[in-house]
């Protein structure tokens, strides 16, 4: 084997689309394809994406529209590889509320009125004929564990939230009455992004770490190896609820949130580059483009 290689791995939260990164590490798949991996956790995912680009660290797991952002104006960053095609997330509401259509008037929480959690919410409720602004109101509400506190004071009246917290949600009497994922069936969740002049130069380092991911990605798809998948999963996630984490990491495996061959569908990355322009994220004209971002020959390389 070839000698060992050292690597830095950036990233904001590291939860749970980093579980095959966490396998990986923990039972020595890295170590067996001569790596060694140092990782960077920097708070928000895009502090991550600035790590890369200012050469802080070697490589993120990242949603992947700073990458976009910055190649569609010359920039280095490319995207190599998908950590992650869906979302894994409900619309969870109030135990009075039983349907999308009794959010009429209603308080819906979430992140940000401009992108993500907002934009998931208005295409969902839009296939029921609500309309926004209108029909509901958004309210700030903060992230996923701030917006749970925002729901049980009763400050808010629905909220997308990810998996397990819209089941521990339903498990407190709450309603799930919609899925993100009938709506935006494929996106570039999270992404492995690199600076070109680094990918070039390290081209057999990243190979090797492409190789190692598929590894563990294997592992993470298979139902057979929850002894090694779900202690990890409930870790990162529920820590001491193991019912709650099964049927987390079950939900989102079956829906094929890790992708086996870590490739980006067409779709996915339609549909990033859709909600960037509607998020005024990107210019229109630069739709023709933006998918030019991810480099195949890594992982290609790594499939071979």
């Amino acid at each position: 084997m070839a000698s060992s290689q050292h690597l830095s791995l950036a990233g904001g939260a590291q939860g749970f689309n980093w579980l095959p990164v966490f396998i990986a590490e923990e039972h020595g798949i890295f170590a067996r394809h001569g790596l060694t991996i140092e990782y960077k956790k920097m708070g928000t995912v895009d502090k991550a994406t600035i790590a890369v680009l200012e050469g802080e660290a070697d490589l993120a797991i990242t949603p992947p529209e700073g990458a976009v952002s910055n190649f569609v104006k010359g920039g280095e960053l490319r995207v190599i590889a998908s950590n992650s095609n869906r979302l894994p997330m409900s619309l969870v509401a109030q135990p009075s509320i039983k349907s999308i259509k009794d959010l009429k008037g209603k308080k819906v929480g979430t992140s940000s009125l401009t992108e993500g959690t907002a934009i998931y919410t208005q295409m969902l409720l839009s296939k029921e004929g609500l309309q926004y602004p209108g029909d509901y109101e958004f309210e700030l509400a903060g992230i996923h564990t701030k917006r749970w506190e925002a729901l049980l004071a009763g400050e808010i009246d629905c909220a997308p939230q990810p998996a397990p917290w819209n089941f521990l949600a339903e498990r407190e009497g709450f309603n799930l009455i919609g899925e993100i994922n009938e709506v935006i069936p494929e996106i570039v969740f999270a992404a492995v992004i690199g600076r070109k002049n680094w990918l070039d130069g390290n081209r057999d380092v990243v190979v090797r770490f492409l190789r190692a991911l598929i590894d563990a990605y294997a592992i993470t798809n298979d139902p057979g190896r929850e002894d090694v998948t779900l202690p990890i999963f409930q870790r990162i996630t529920t820590k001491d609820d193991v019912d709650l984490a099964a049927r987390g990491l079950s939900y989102m495996r079956d829906m094929g949130m890790w992708p086996a061959d870590l490739f980006i569908p067409q779709a996915a990355m339609d549909t990033t580059i859709d909600l960037m322009i509607r998020a005024t994220l990107l210019d229109e004209a630069a739709r023709a483009v933006a998918g030019d971002v991810f480099d195949r020959g890594f992982l290609e390389a790594a499939s071979a």
